[in-house]
């Protein structure tokens, strides 16, 4: 894969204030491997390999266990190896990620809203829409992941 445009070069404001938010996340009070299994699960659904390769790697480096990162993409099934906070998490991430097909439905707002408080519910949605943002960004202009990187892909 060849990398169309390097965005960090040539809007750097922009990816400015994009960290400005994501710092912002990582202050809100949220958990951060939280926050990290949310990106790694809206980066599976978009398909982002620079971004699922990073949050993958953040959450290794964490100490998550590989049987678990292998089955993040299928959480539902996966039993008690996710929290109850983390199937939430997952499940929000998904609806709204997928907004256009789902219109985030009353039911998944009831079951997010058990789990988050309004305060929560809303940082973490702002962290999937980053995300989101993200994984367009890198996906648009063909960002390569460390992995191929070092593997000279």
């Amino acid at each position: 894969m060849t990398q169309r445009l390097d965005y960090t070069k040539a809007a750097p404001g922009g990816v400015k204030a994009f960290g400005s938010v994501y710092g912002y996340i990582m202050q809100s009070g949220l958990d951060a491997t939280l926050v990290d299994l949310v990106y790694l699960r809206v980066s599976q659904i978009n398909g982002c390999a620079y971004c699922l390769d990073m949050h993958t790697r953040e959450l290794h480096g964490r100490g998550v266990p590989i049987e678990k990162l292998a089955l993040v993409q299928a959480w539902r099934e996966a039993g008690e190896l996710f929290s109850e906070t983390e199937r939430a998490a997952l499940a929000w991430s998904e609806t709204v990620t997928l907004v256009a097909q789902t219109g985030v439905p009353d039911a998944e707002f009831a079951a997010a809203s058990k789990v988050f408080d309004e305060k929560q519910l809303s940082d973490l949605t702002m962290a999937i829409g980053l995300m989101n943002a993200y994984n367009r960004l890198a996906i648009s202009f063909r960002r390569p992941p460390a992995a191929a990187l070092t593997a000279g892909g």
